[in-house]
């Protein structure tokens, strides 16, 4: 971590004296947008966007985290500092791994600006990171902190997005910012906002419709869980065999069998990983169990979407759709989960 802040300051310090130097006079000589609205990830990005609606074109909008890039790998170039540093609205998720981001804005300072943090903004709604029933044991290289009187840190989940209310709660911070920075349209951020967050309520009582239909709702990740928050709304059981924020790519044999052997005992269809898996864990517990024939679904948690995905249309409301298609299927249990007998 040490390094990582050191590299940061030393960058930082490349990008400001770079400017102070006209570094940037090229662009300096571009006509100016109203408003300059950066976004550390997609689904803030395309919140942005859908609020915004028809002001989108008249705004230059920015996403960081884009050809792939992870939100637990990233680190800033000086061209993403730059344009923070040119920013009216700077949107960011607040965890670990936004270790960043309080020395960007430090190095950055702007009056007007507003810096919206998506965990301050959601407050009690900030879920600790648990560990799940079969998860693998984090390694030494895993993220465990101690505060200076010994006792570990409370260490929150970072994956907030990928709840629909939290995201009716962001959408709303979002729309006060933007009517902040723009009050001669903030009645059409105000209608935008109205008629997104009516899209996500629906959505979210799909979802909820669709676990209520399930005496049981379990699922099983072969793969890393970035969906606590996802679970929790809607009361799902859930088992993995890694953290959400976990680096390991390796699972141990016990891992496997144990993961295995829940999925026999809970008569589980389907064995979940995550977008960017080679999906090669779940595929193996799959092989462990007595059927063998468990499918392998993917859940998208939206963490590296790329550009030639945005190009193609993809938008927050249509991965969480998505992603509604595949928990019907992982939902559908079998006959033991529903009346509590055996797996036929």
């Amino acid at each position: 971590m040490k390094k990582r802040l050191l590299a940061l300051s030393l960058t930082l310090c490349l990008v400001f004296s770079a400017a102070g130097c006209g570094a940037w006079s090229k662009e300096a000589q571009e006509p100016e947008a109203q408003m300059k609205i950066v976004c550390t990830i997609f689904p803030e990005y395309d919140w942005v966007r859908q609020i915004l609606g028809e002001r989108a074109e008249e705004t230059e909008l920015t996403l960081l985290m884009k050809n792939g890039a992870d939100l637990h790998s990233y680190q800033p170039t000086v061209w993403d500092l730059k344009k923070i540093a040119e920013a009216d609205l700077f949107i960011y998720v607040g965890g670990e791994s936004d270790f960043w981001v309080e020395a960007a804005l430090d190095n950055t300072k702007k009056p007007d600006r507003i810096a919206l943090n998506l965990m301050e903004l959601l407050g009690d709604a900030v879920r600790e990171e648990e560990h799940l029933e079969g998860m693998q044991t984090p390694g030494e290289e895993e993220h465990t902190h101690r505060e200076a009187d010994g006792h570990e840190e409370e260490e929150y989940d970072e994956h907030v997005w990928l709840s629909l209310r939290n995201a009716q709660l962001v959408c709303g911070g979002i729309e006060e910012a933007l009517c902040t920075l723009d009050e001669e349209n903030s009645r059409i951020y105000e209608k935008n906002a109205a008629a997104y967050q009516e899209m996500l309520a629906a959505l979210d009582e799909e979802y909820r419709k669709t676990v209520s239909q399930t005496p049981h709702p379990v699922l099983l990740f072969g793969d890393r869980f970035p969906f606590l928050y996802l679970a929790r709304d809607y009361g799902i059981t859930c088992y993995a065999a890694f953290s959400g924020c976990s680096a390991e790519t390796e699972a141990s044999f016990s891992t496997i069998t144990n993961l295995a052997k829940k999925a026999e005992e809970r008569c589980l269809p389907v064995i979940l990983a995550i977008d960017g898996s080679d999906q090669k864990i779940a595929r193996t517990i799959a092989g462990n169990t007595r059927t063998r024939d468990q499918k392998v679904r993917v859940l998208n948690s939206m963490q590296s979407v790329s550009e030639s995905e945005m190009e193609d249309g993809a938008d927050y409301l249509g991965i969480m759709e998505e992603n509604l298609r595949v928990l019907r299927e992982a939902l559908a249990a079998g006959k033991g989960v529903q009346d509590g007998t055996a797996c036929m």
